[in-house]
């Protein structure tokens, strides 16, 4: 099995599926895992890891950083 290695987190499924999506347009294969240890019986959405194979991972960050719009990049400035 191919090392997974964390490309983003992100606040919701919604958004780790629109991540998903972008990688899967571009060619890279990707799996979503929860970022937090979420009670089963809650019913919002927990935060996501978006992960992908390792080799994967500078193709990745160049996709998603490609499909994202400016004003959705969170800085750190």
């Amino acid at each position: 099995m191919t090392e997974l290695v964390q490309v983003a987190v992100t606040g919701d499924v919604t958004e780790a599926e629109e991540i998903q999506t972008i990688l899967t347009e571009a060619g890279i294969e990707s799996r979503l895992e929860p970022a937090v240890e979420h009670h089963p019986a809650e019913t919002e959405d927990a935060p996501q890891k978006v992960l992908v194979p390792a080799e994967s991972l500078e193709a990745a960050q160049e996709a998603i950083e490609a499909m994202t719009e400016p004003d959705e990049l969170v800085s750190d400035a």
